[in-house]
């Protein structure tokens, strides 16, 4: 919601100053309306000092935020409620100062402060609601949303607020509905962006016939826009729900304009060989928000700490929140340097990442939930590289590498990356064997039935579509007494999948909803199933890896993109090239098969559970050693001046 700013009274009659100040105000309006906010901050300042109107103190604190001085910002607005404390846009204002420094706790209490008898207009509640919602206070911020609305029912913008709240709840259909409204009121963000939004939460919900409905709109929108077009665009969508890899391209290429638009990049710095300063190592960055208990660090935890650290110095730099889990206390020791990056802007985290003197920048975040494509975009670094935390390109002129393998990307599917490919000689995912191993357990104590085929697809609920579960429905039929073992990933997958089994003639006893868990009981508990079905367009990525090494065979069916190309790449790595599939007939054949041969599928387990000390995919030195060799021929083209290029395994 647009903040509405008090006009200063026109002075008549008014002292020197008064009208001194009055001009400073107009001048500030006029550069405001260039966007030329640090001129408009200086000018509102300026009025301020002059004549302490109000009005151009809020202005001036607006005006700051809007320049990236959001520090000056918070105290301006901090000294506005101090002198009137029933001031209402102050606090308004120092909140959203505070929230743009990831200050959300602080912004949340300048709110709450706000004197009972002041006026709680809507722009105050929505504040509150996105100070709360930062701070996961969702039922709170939910109510913050609903008053906003009492005051303003037809705000596009706080009906897709109110949205993101229920979705982080877990309600995904409710907040479909909300961002359903927000397009029909209209919204300032694009609305490719919204709409494919809108897509991934009917996905989540498995809310197929809305789903269908708004990938039509979404897929038309997309095809009909210009190539060239700078737009924000619901990037990670697309990459895991559309098959198409060329299409797949546009829109991360539409999004990475998008954002390079917004952004003023860095003076270049030059590749140079590494001196004895250092000993002569590269130094490498590696750049996310998903250092603590997330997939991103589970994956690459052991890798870290085989980093060969006379050959690379690394710095990982943090921009998401401190859990306080043993995951971010093993990330955070496994390196030489961690730079916790909250609270600043992308422009400063820029900054920081150029003053530490990075060679290679390695971008593990991607175009994902709180990405950091803008800092990316800045050019921090010669070489920047694109890794492990999207499954597809950037479509950034500003990345010049992305590692990936011969499976997941070959070199013939060059053409669907605006990178360079660079190939790890066995699977671009690292896997941590340092893990816990599944401890003994019966599916009793997971609820999971006995003595029948146990059919496991722990899968995040958008990688379900129709198409996926009319074949395991198939397999049902067609199995006795099987059963499928599904994750309660939210709070409507469960009906809305018992019911799409009923119309398909199956009852709610054919199908197994698991709990969420905490890591070590989730590894236990998978260990029990029989098999593991993929998933497409979009294959189990972690957990793929996460069923190997509990022992659980998995069938997958490959594709054209590289979503569809990481359980494949898995499935050779620990040589079993036999259960990937080219055809859903082959993949519903292969499951049937093993379902009906309780000796092979013995055999698999005994297979996999020896490769979790045979298999290079279970090797985390091995894997760092042909990471940092990978480095090293990246930036030694860089140091001949010579153009990125694909690199194929040596």
């Amino acid at each position: 919601m647009a903040l509405t700013l008090p006009t200063p009274a026109e002075p008549q009659p008014a002292s020197a100053a008064q009208q001194r100040a009055h001009r400073k105000w107009r001048d500030g309006q006029a550069a405001a309306e260039r966007d030329h906010w640090p001129q408009a901050a200086l000018e509102f300042e300026q009025a301020f000092s002059l004549h302490g109107d109000e009005a151009y103190g809020l202005a001036a604190a607006h005006a700051f935020i809007k320049a990236g001085r959001s520090d000056v910002a918070a105290q301006r607005a901090q000294g506005l409620r101090q002198r009137r404390p029933a001031l209402t846009l102050a606090y308004t204002l120092e909140s959203h100062a505070l929230l743009e420094r990831g200050r959300a706790a602080e912004a949340t209490q300048c709110l709450l402060a706000l004197p009972p008898h002041a006026m709680r207009d809507a722009p105050y509640w929505v504040s509150l609601g996105v100070a709360l919602q930062r701070c996961h206070r969702h039922d709170e911020a939910i109510a913050a949303f609903m008053q906003a609305l009492a005051l303003k029912i037809d705000d596009g913008v706080v009906h897709f607020r109110l949205g993101m709240s229920f979705k982080d709840k877990g309600l995904k259909a409710e907040a479909a509905e909300c961002v359903r409204t927000a397009l029909l009121l209209g919204l300032d963000t694009s609305e490719l962006s919204a709409r494919a939004q809108l897509l991934f939460l009917e996905r989540e919900a498995c809310r197929w016939p809305q789903a269908r409905e708004e990938m039509a709109r979404l897929r038309a929108a997309v095809q009909a826009a210009p190539e060239g077009l700078a737009c924000e665009t619901g990037a990670f969508p697309h990459a895991v729900l559309v098959d198409d890899p060329a299409e797949v391209l546009k829109v991360a290429r539409l999004y990475a304009r998008h954002v390079v638009a917004r952004v003023a990049p860095l003076p270049r710095r030059a590749a140079k060989a590494r001196d004895s300063a250092n000993g002569g190592r590269l130094r490498i960055g590696y750049l996310s928000a998903d250092f603590h208990q997330h997939a991103t660090s589970q994956l690459m935890a052991q890798m870290l700490e085989c980093h060969d650290r006379t050959r690379v110095e690394v710095t990982l730099f943090s921009a998401g929140a401190d859990d306080a889990s043993a995951m971010r206390a093993r990330i955070a020791a496994s390196t030489e340097h961690f730079e916790d990056l909250r609270g600043l802007t992308h422009a400063a985290m820029a900054q920081r990442i150029r003053a530490c003197e990075i060679d290679i920048l390695v971008d593990v975040k991607g175009a994902t939930h709180g990405t950091l494509m803008p800092v990316t975009a800045m050019r921090p670094a010669p070489l920047q590289v694109s890794w492990l935390g999207f499954p597809g390109s950037s479509g950034m002129a500003e990345v010049d590498y992305l590692i990936g393998d011969a499976i997941v990307t070959p070199p013939e599917h060059a053409a669907h990356f605006s990178e360079k490919l660079a190939l790890m000689p066995v699977c671009y995912q690292p896997n941590d064997a340092r893990r816990a191993l599944p401890r003994p357990s019966r599916r009793s104590d997971w609820g999971a039935p006995e003595g029948v085929p146990l059919l496991c697809a722990f899968h995040q609920s958008y990688k379900i579509s129709e198409a996926v579960f009319d074949r395991w429905c198939a397999l049902l039929h067609a199995i006795p007494g099987a059963v499928l073992w599904l994750l309660r990933w939210n709070a409507n997958v469960q009906a809305s999948l018992e019911a799409a089994a009923r119309a398909r003639g199956l009852g709610p006893e054919r199908l197994c909803f698991a709990p969420m868990l905490p890591l070590e009981e989730h590894l236990s508990r998978l260990a029990c199933a029989d098999l593991y079905l993929d998933a497409w367009p979009c294959n189990a990525h972690t957990t793929a890896g996460e069923a190997l090494w509990c022992g659980v065979p998995v069938v997958t069916l490959i594709g054209p993109t590289f979503a569809q190309r990481v359980a494949a790449s898995l499935l050779h790595a620990v040589a079993l090239p036999e259960l990937v599939c080219e055809s859903e007939a082959g993949y519903e054949a292969t499951v049937r098969a093993l379902c009906a041969d309780p000796a092979r599928r013995a055999a698999l387990r005994a297979h996999l559970v020896a490769q979790r000390s045979a298999s290079p995919l279970f090797d985390g030195a091995r894997f760092a050693r042909d990471l940092e060799a990978l480095y090293e021929r990246m930036w030694a083209r860089a140091v001949a001046g010579l153009p990125p290029e694909q690199l194929l395994p040596a």
